[in-house]
């Protein structure tokens, strides 16, 4: 098998595409792989990690408000549009499996040019805009969620569920204590603001980490790209990181130390990317939510009450994000046991053991058309 992999640019794209890759080397020894898409760091990483065969293209990114970049863009799109035509035709591939987002546009496009059959995948409740367009050129659309159903033709939509790293379950809380320097005397409360940070979560959980670390264990997950600026404010709050004990901060977290860190969380208070859920809900733990307000078709919040209206997630909303109100909600869920045995129970539904071997069920059901 031949199979080319595309998806543009965030973690919520590239660490699907890296599950399903890990299982189909498993369960396809001589499978050949390629990524054709953008590049980012973390693309350039992962892909390495797999030892993938990566082409890299240009493409351009519709923005919801007026800038110039956008007409820039045209022409990037164009570009990419002429660069996926040349890597596609030298490949050749027997399937594309794409996750979406910009990155995708042109090689799916393309594929669809050159009748290479097209599986999609959306991991959210809402769809991007990407993935609507896509879903048109695609022989099959896998979805996590039941509500994005609606949004394309029932007769090729299959519900599958979110993939996920298999490391990602592989801890052990002993590892872990003794990786993050913690004990079982505290409760640990987990801070995740997606694979490119969250600076207003910062913000509040630094205003109120003094009052934190009196009571609980916090391991930090800032973004790389906010990781000084809150060690600084940090630090201003008179904490000495790596002195203090209850306090463990990092920009990324790898996927082994995302493992570690979710066998040991008590509450996990995170953004509502589908990606990050999944791997929340794999682990069964007691969530806050806090949606990105200015996330696409605000897939982040139906994603997040999504949850919250079977009883699995807190939702709090950025324009509700205090210190007062983050402080009581943490000290209402750590408090009553009864809740939170309920909210695990509720968010253990939305992950799916087996949305990788169904993807991959449909890859090969292509290829045998």
């Amino acid at each position: 098998m031949r199979i080319v992999l595309t998806g543009g640019g965030t973690g919520g794209h590239i660490f699907p595409l890296q599950a399903i890759a890990r299982k189909l080397k498993k369960k396809y020894p001589q499978v050949e792989l390629y990524f054709v898409g953008p590049s980012s760091n973390l693309i350039k990483k992962i892909v390495a990690e797999e030892n993938i065969k990566a082409y890299y293209i240009s493409s351009g990114k519709i923005r919801r408000y007026f800038s110039w970049l956008n007409f820039l863009d045209i022409f990037r799109f164009l570009w990419g549009l002429l660069e996926a035509q040349i890597i596609l035709l030298k490949i050749m591939p027997d399937v594309i499996f794409s996750k979406g987002g910009y990155g995708a546009v042109p090689v799916v496009l393309i594929g669809w040019v050159y009748r290479i059959p097209i599986l999609s995948h959306e991991s959210d409740a809402i769809p991007g805009l990407s993935n609507r367009i896509l879903g048109k050129f695609s022989r099959y659309i896998a979805v996590s969620y039941p509500l994005a159903k609606k949004y394309f033709r029932e007769k090729k939509t299959l519900i599958t569920g979110n993939p996920i790293r298999q490391e990602i379950l592989q801890a052990t809380k002993e590892e872990a204590y003794q990786y993050f320097n913690f004990n079982d005397t505290k409760p640990i409360i987990l801070v995740l603001g997606g694979s490119q940070g969250a600076q207003i979560i910062n913000s509040v959980i630094v205003k109120i980490l003094p009052q934190l670390i009196n009571r609980f264990q916090i391991i930090h997950q800032t973004g790389s790209n906010n990781l000084e600026t809150v060690k600084q404010q940090v630090a201003h709050q008179g904490i000495k990181i790596g002195r203090d004990k209850q306090y463990w901060i990092k920009g990324f977290l790898n996927a082994h130390e995302m493992a570690m860190a979710l066998s040991l969380a008590d509450l996990v208070i995170s953004r509502a990317g589908a990606n990050a859920i999944s791997e929340i809900a794999a682990w069964k733990k007691v969530t806050i939510l806090i949606p990105l307000m200015s996330s696409a078709n605000n897939h982040q919040r139906m994603n997040a009450y999504s949850l919250a209206k079977v009883g699995g997630a807190l939702v709090l909303e950025e324009n509700n994000l205090g210190e007062h109100i983050l402080m009581r909600k943490i000290e209402k869920l750590l408090n009553d046991l009864e809740l939170r045995d309920r909210m695990k129970r509720n968010i253990a539904t939305f992950y799916h053991p087996d949305a990788s071997d169904k993807i991959i069920e449909g890859i090969r059901a292509l290829i045998e058309i």
